[in-house]
């Protein structure tokens, strides 16, 4: 900041060199100077002039404060990211930090060096938890060096954790909690509370970035004896300013919406093309689409039936204050077919049914997990009537209908203006009843060509092409997971990229479920494709998957490897990724001459090179 020669003091020659001076100091010179120029004044006060003289009543505590250590301006923010919310958020978050005056280190957690831990003293984390309380692909050594016994003690690190997660899952925001845990076993004081956020998480990361603002400014205040002057209503949001986003959703039309799947299968798989003329919105091969979807129509009815409702009552349909009918709430506003404690713990109040207390109650853990699972907001009113809620209260305990994440299958390059989707419809039966995935039944049976889905970009940073288009690459994605590979090979295609590609693709039956197929096969006729190897489990007596084809394949793909190919998997986490991973493990043992340990290390460097890349849910 500029000194002001208006009603100031100092001359315009004095202003000019203070302008010269007071950028250039440190935070630690600016403190010592402060106390220096406190004590110069009370010794002139004194009498004692220039001379060096004894220190004069009040001055020792003020010298003393000047040479004690100085509090750092320097924070370090680090992110465990899968899907990319977490670093758009960490982002976000240094951007704000460097408008205050701070010096901010932001990486990716397998970027930064563990043991650099000891020498940082204020210390943020953005952290997801994925699949089952499980750290994301760029946490894990982080996670995995902080709980082994070569991590430090952190007794000067102050820090705090947002966690990112979603309530649906039983250990919702776990690697957010073992952090937070782990840091302060090892010394580590808070500078402010965790917080865990649910998917909607907007309000919570602004509260938790502005506590931890004032946090640090408190601490800065507290050394240097004066109050800073510190700006901290501008909220840190979670997405990039633009004009449609998560939170600003566009409304895309429909330009295609095509079963994939031949006549006999017994899967639908969707095909959707969706134009994003007129909204700016653009994409990278790797990048996701959200969707918000609208709930069946079917299950919105039969719970105000059940619950013998008026449709057209007028409720909360946001926590901004707007309103709507009930109907229109269940049906676009509020989620009403998943089931979790916190929704159990607050719908107990609004019973006259024990038994929902009941199973919340302590020791019935695993009873209240066999209920959650599988069931929806009409189980729930069901079996815990009688109710004592009005709409108004009952819609206030329901969280917001999240958007669902798909990965995009087309290149932006190649398809101007347009995005593409490939969906497959959710149908099953449990507990006696019919069930529907929320999002894709919506796309498969009520959405048409002309109609509009209300859509927004997810980027995407840990799953990208080569940065070098001459690097060779290998894909494997079964089934919908080949999604975002059809745009890798769009993009390489437009960018006339000379670098080999090997895809694995598996699905049920050759005939009935080879989605793409002809996309592929005139890639491999233009050689876009270099190699193409297929599974379908359910054409052979014993059941042949893609892992299979990447272990009788081991020897080339491990020379592709040595070549510097990168490797991405996409789709099942649970299974196929958990049986990919380790099928490469063997490959890299089998060809590579390497242990069992080594060989896991090779695969761990090649992630850290961001030669390994993971896109699964």
């Amino acid at each position: 900041m500029q000194l002001q020669v208006t009603n100031s003091p100092f001359s315009q020659e004095q202003v000019e060199l203070l302008n010269r001076l007071l950028p250039s100091l440190t935070e630690s010179q600016q403190i010592w100077l402060t106390g220096y120029m406190f004590a110069r004044q009370s010794s002139l006060s004194a009498g004692a002039g220039m001379q060096a003289i004894s220190e004069p009543a009040g001055t020792a505590e003020i010298v003393s404060l000047a040479s004690q250590p100085a509090v750092s301006r320097e924070v370090t923010v680090l992110f465990g990211s899968q899907t990319g919310n977490s670093q758009r958020i960490a982002t976000s978050l240094t951007r704000k930090l460097e408008e205050q005056g701070f010096q901010v280190t932001l990486s990716a957690m397998n970027k930064f060096k563990p043991n650099g831990l000891k020498k940082v003293e204020n210390l943020l984390l953005v952290v997801s938890t994925h699949g089952e309380g499980e750290p994301p692909d760029n946490a894990r050594a982080f996670y995995e060096f902080i709980y082994s016994k070569r991590a430090p003690q952190l007794d000067g690190l102050h820090f705090s954790v947002l966690a990112l997660g979603d309530t649906s899952y039983e250990f919702f925001c776990q690697t957010g909690k073992d952090f937070d845990k782990r840091l302060e076993e090892l010394g580590g004081q808070r500078l402010s509370p965790r917080v865990d956020c649910d998917l909607d998480y907007d309000e919570l990361v602004a509260g938790w970035s502005g506590q931890v603002l004032n946090a640090l400014n408190e601490r800065l205040n507290a050394s240097s004896g004066a109050a800073v002057a510190v700006n901290v209503t501008s909220s840190v949001t979670a997405t990039e300013e633009s004009s449609y986003s998560r939170t600003n959703p566009f409304k895309a039309e429909v330009l295609a919406n095509l079963n994939l799947n031949g006549r006999g299968s017994d899967r639908e798989t969707r095909h959707l093309e969706l134009s994003l003329e007129g909204s700016n919105l653009q994409y990278e091969p790797g990048d996701s689409l959200g969707i918000y979807p609208e709930n069946h129509p079917d299950l919105v009815d039969a719970i105000i039936k059940e619950m013998n409702w008026n449709p057209d009552e007028i409720v909360p349909v946001n926590k901004n204050g707007e309103q709507g009918s009930l109907r229109e709430a269940l049906l676009k506003h509020y989620e009403i077919t998943a089931l979790t404690k916190p929704l159990l713990t607050q719908a107990a109040e609004l019973t006259a049914n024990s038994a929902l207390k009941e199973l919340l109650a302590p020791g019935q853990e695993q009873g209240l997990k066999n209920y959650i699972n599988g069931r929806d907001l009409l189980d729930l009113v069901q079996d815990f009537s009688p109710w004592q809620a009005t709409p108004s209260s009952f819609v206030a305990i329901l969280r917001k209908l999240p958007a669902r994440l798909y990965s995009i299958a087309s290149s932006f390059k190649a398809n101007n203006d347009e995005v593409h989707l490939t969906i497959r419809a959710v149908r099953y039966e449990a507990h006696g009843r019919d069930r529907y995935g929320v999002c894709s039944i919506h796309c498969a049976e009520r959405v048409q060509p002309g109609d509009s889905l209300p859509i927004y970009i997810q980027q995407n940073p840990n799953f990208k092409l080569p940065a070098n288009p001459d690097t060779p690459i290998i894909m494997v994605g079964p089934g919908t997971g080949v999604a975002p590979f059809r745009a890798f090979l769009e993009e390489r295609e437009e960018l006339g990229a000379e670098g080999k590609s090997w895809l694995f693709y598996g699905d049920r039956h050759f005939v009935t479920d080879f989605l793409y197929q002809t996309d592929w096969q005139r890639m491999l006729k233009d050689g876009v494709l270099t190699k193409l190897d297929v599974a379908f489990s359910r054409d052979t007596d014993e059941k042949v998957y893609v892992q299979h084809r990447l272990l009788e394949r081991s020897r080339e793909l491990y020379e592709w490897l040595q070549e510097g190919a990168y490797v991405y998997i996409c789709g099942d986490e649970k299974h196929m990724a958990h049986d990919v991973h380790a099928a490469l493990i063997t490959v890299i043992q089998q060809e590579g001459g390497k242990s069992p340990e080594e060989a896991a290390a090779y695969l761990d460097d090649l992630q850290q090179q961001q030669r390994y890349q993971r896109d699964v849910y």
